[in-house]
């Protein structure tokens, strides 16, 4: 199902680095309050935050507890792996994107994902799957566990509408991910998701992001063999 369009931290840290670049701001200037920019770009301002983060890691920008941020006059170039939202890497394809929720259920954490989660002991959980999908065809299966102590808001969200893919990238900074990217021969219950031959060579990523230690989701994403999988190089 389509939704609309919602600047994401993404797109702020883009549109900032662009005035960067272009010398709106020049080194060693000090960029407006998160608050301001907040109210500039119409966004949460844990949206300005997350993508001041990813600037600052990227070297591009120095924060300052008290002291603000400012443009790092020593900068050099980068590459970085986003998080996607999938929406927007189907429609910068040119096609057309649209969503299916297959289920959603509160749950307790299975002892897999409570160890992949770093948890003495099983926790609250959201378990969401979900189909992406690209001119009306499967494109990325997803099947996600959402700590609901970290993330209570979520019982809120309308996933039907709204991916938790991209709700959670727009909305829930974190400080650590860890991701493992592989090839795998595509099993009975995600070809039949899929609508691919078993044992189709698929993509799968499984990717798990946590804030101050405690864990945020866990996904397994499993992709068509057309999907791509980009980087891109920051130039500061």
């Amino acid at each position: 199902m389509n939704t609309p369009h919602r600047q994401s931290w993404i797109d702020i840290r883009d549109r900032i680095h662009g005035r960067i670049l272009d010398t709106t701001y020049r080194p060693h200037d000090k960029l407006p309050r998160d608050e301001d920019l907040a109210e500039e770009f119409g966004c949460a301002r844990t949206t300005i935050h997350r993508a001041m983060r990813s600037l600052a890691e990227s070297g591009i920008v120095e924060r300052r507890r008290k002291g603000g941020t400012t443009v790092r006059a020593d900068r050099g170039t980068r590459a970085t792996l986003d998080i996607p939202v999938t929406r927007l890497e189907v429609e910068g394809r040119g096609d057309t994107y649209s969503y299916r929720l297959l289920s959603r259920k509160r749950t307790k954490s299975t002892a897999s994902i409570t160890n992949t989660f770093g948890l003495s002991r099983p926790q609250e959980t959201l378990r969401v799957t979900a189909l992406h999908l690209s001119n009306a065809r499967p494109y990325t299966f997803e099947d996600r566990w959402i700590s609901l102590k970290t993330v209570p808001e979520i019982t809120e969200v309308d996933l039907a509408q709204e991916s938790a893919n991209e709700w959670l990238v727009c909305n829930r900074p974190y400080d650590r991910c860890d991701v493992e990217i592989f090839a795998n021969a595509c099993s009975a219950a995600d070809a039949a998701r899929l609508k691919l031959a078993v044992g189709t060579a698929v993509l799968v990523i499984e990717r798990t992001t946590w804030i101050g230690g405690a864990p945020i989701t866990h996904v397994r994403a499993v992709s068509v063999p057309s999907y791509r999988l980009s980087a891109s190089t920051i130039a500061k």
